[in-house]
């Protein structure tokens, strides 16, 4: 039976982003962590990121000690309990990581990919033991965002998973059971339905991009942190749910491919904030400004 023990060795493939940001979690834990990154800048930057953080939200600075930077993946991963990959959207470039975790990592080391959206199944297919493989979908920034979605194949022992949940709760996380490989898994699948729909109201003119997100974070928006769409459905009532939708989900979008108007800003380089340009205009102030504003409200549970 898989089980971690409380001092577990932590193993972070990737320092960018979300690399760096778990790595601080399981560090502040009390885990000892190596992160390793092909990239000798993202490497070379991960403590520094991590202390800036560890500084600007008050917690323990010394936990930046436990973190240690290793240049070969090999000796990141050679003693590890738990392997975590937090690599680019790339399914090649994540199974022939993991290809070579397996053979650097210790037999009942505990193998898990950080994807966003691409199926477990899918990236573990090239490791000869799969019963320890299996997803930790980390939310940005890793260290203020609280879910964690544990996903398993149809290969994947419950014990890993037991162990995995397990891990993860300790360090300050809530971890959710997704009980199928499914691409996007679930708050992915969700938080993507929401934007289709987003994109096809501008995109057939019945409101302006500005307009969709005022009216999300002015009204159903400010319930979601304490009531789910289902508890709403129980609130308002199944029978009013289902009247509803026998109205509406007719007229909702429902293509099973990206949208014409965002393959056309992709295509025109309106990249949103990369490009000053995306739905809407972004001057670099309220850039700064809106992500100063996120960053509060998500540090505001803390206080």
């Amino acid at each position: 039976m898989t089980v971690l023990p409380a001092n577990a060795r932590i193993a972070v493939i990737g320092a960018g982003l979300m690399g760096h940001g778990i790595a601080q979690v399981f560090a502040l834990a009390g885990h000892d962590v190596c992160i390793h990154d092909s990239v000798a800048a993202s490497l070379h930057s991960a403590k520094s990121r991590i202390l800036a953080n560890l500084k600007d939200l008050g917690d323990d600075q010394s936990a930046v000690e436990r973190v240690h930077p290793v240049a070969e993946i090999t000796g990141a991963v050679r003693d590890a309990h738990f392997v975590v990959e937090a690599v680019l959207e790339d399914l090649s470039l994540k199974q022939k990581i993991f290809a070579e975790i397996e053979q650097h990592a210790p037999a009942g080391a505990i193998l898990a990919s950080n994807t966003s959206v691409i199926p477990i199944t899918s990236i573990m297919t090239v490791l000869r033991d799969r019963t320890r493989a299996l997803g930790t979908h980390w939310w940005n920034p890793p260290y203020l965002v609280p879910l964690v979605e544990v996903i398993g194949t149809r290969w994947t022992s419950q014990a890993a998973i037991d162990a995995t949940i397990a891990l993860h709760t300790a360090a300050g996380k809530m971890p959710v059971h997704v009980k199928k490989d499914v691409a996007g898994f679930v708050g992915n699948r969700l938080q993507h339905a929401l934007w289709r729909e987003a994109i096809a109201l501008v995109e057939h003119g019945i409101c302006d991009a500005e307009t969709v997100d005022t009216v999300v974070k002015a009204s159903f928006g400010r319930r979601l942190a304490v009531l789910g769409p289902l508890e709403n459905a129980d609130l308002v009532g199944t029978d009013l749910t289902l009247a509803i939708h026998r109205t509406v989900l007719p007229a909702i979008e429902g293509r099973p491919a990206p949208s014409p108007y965002l393959e056309a800003l992709v295509a025109d380089g309106r990249l949103g904030f990369k490009s000053g340009e995306g739905f809407r205009r972004w001057p670099a102030e309220e850039q700064t400004a809106l992500r100063a504003k996120v960053m509060q409200h998500l540090k505001k549970p803390r206080s």
